[in-house]
């Protein structure tokens, strides 16, 4: 029997490689960033650690914008931020 092969993918906030259902994804679309919760959205996306201090990490460094390729304003982050925290809520 062959064991499936776990996707990893890297957290821009910590930099650390996990298994892909472990992080959130975000995608960038013509609304601006959101999160991706069926990881199959079109676009190019980033992952981050379901942690606000991922987050806290990953704005300090503007490794949002810069990992998908866009300009993001600091309300467009805020209201990314306010998301991440409610699904890290239901999560």
């Amino acid at each position: 029997m062959k064991t499936k092969k776990t996707p990893m993918r890297r957290c821009v906030g910590c930099m650390e490689s996990k298994p892909k259902r472990e992080l959130i994804r975000i995608v960038a679309d013509n609304a601006g960033p959101k999160i991706d919760p069926t990881g199959k959205a079109n676009g190019r996306g980033i992952y981050l650690c379901p942690d606000t201090e991922c987050f806290i990490k990953a704005k300090k460094k503007k490794a949002v914008g810069r990992g998908l390729n866009i300009t993001i304003g600091e309300q467009d982050l805020d209201n990314l931020f306010k998301e991440l925290s409610d699904y890290e809520k239901k999560g």
